[in-house]
């Protein structure tokens, strides 16, 4: 129903608005009578589609490789189902003294499968550079896109081992990621008996959902990047 004015009407359903008063209207034949309550307008929604950033660990543990893995199958699985809703998918990997973007923006599944096909992984663990490295990316295309809806998975275990005190300034790069306003999952990969809680403190600094890679699959990686408001701190059953 039009707030005020009209805009462009929308026929059929201003028909059916109409159509269950003509009797009452004394309507016996020929058109239909309208009124001006009857007058229907149509809505034009934006097919903006949307963003998903995987910031991951590529650090040298012993579960990096099994990480990249699991976001290679999720960007892929994206990509794959992302046409109808004009979805792009990015990857950004830290590892060593920096961060690179392994994949820039994109929405072609052959782009995508070629740029991941070989993973680099070892050396420290920049988690500020990459971090920054994923607002930077969302500040490149909030600029060419500012319609597209931005969605960050940090795969992490919260460690940050590079450079002069690495937690405080991976606090800080939080921060900055933070500020640009766009929703972060913070998925835990943090492994073994004793467990530091970095992931968990990351997922409170960033004002992100915290779940464990290690009860999630690839599928529901995926369901993280297309259904994100989920329960925080919620444990994710991988499918038997």
């Amino acid at each position: 129903v039009p707030a005020g004015r009209a805009g462009a009407l929308h026929l059929p359903a201003t028909l059916r608005a109409a159509a269950p008063h003509q009797h009452t209207r004394g309507r016996v034949a020929g058109p239909l009578r309208l009124r001006p309550e009857d007058v229907r307008e149509a809505v034009r929604e934006g097919r903006e589609g949307n963003l998903v950033v995987f910031v991951v660990d590529a650090s040298g543990s012993m579960g990096a490789r099994a990480r990249m893995a699991a976001v290679k199958g999720a960007v892929l699985a994206l990509l794959t189902d992302a046409y109808q809703r004009r979805d792009k998918v990015a990857v950004v990997a830290f590892r060593g003294a920096a961060a690179q973007t392994l994949l820039p923006a994109t929405s072609s599944v052959l782009a995508a499968s070629t740029r991941l096909a070989d993973l680099p992984t070892g050396g420290r663990t920049p988690l500020a550079e990459g971090l920054l490295a994923a607002a930077d990316l969302l500040r490149v295309e909030r600029l060419r896109d500012p319609k597209r809806r931005p969605l960050v998975l940090v795969v992490t275990d919260g460690r940050a081992t590079a450079g002069e005190r690495p937690l405080d300034r991976s606090a800080r790069a939080a921060a900055v990621l933070a500020a640009t306003g766009a929703p972060c999952v913070v998925v835990d990969c943090e492994s073994g008996p004793v467990r530091l809680g970095l992931a968990r403190r990351l997922a409170a600094q960033l004002g992100a959902d915290h779940h464990r890679l290690d009860e999630v699959a690839t599928a529901p990686l995926t369901d993280l990047a297309t259904h994100p408001a989920q329960p925080r701190d919620r444990a994710l059953r991988a499918p038997a």
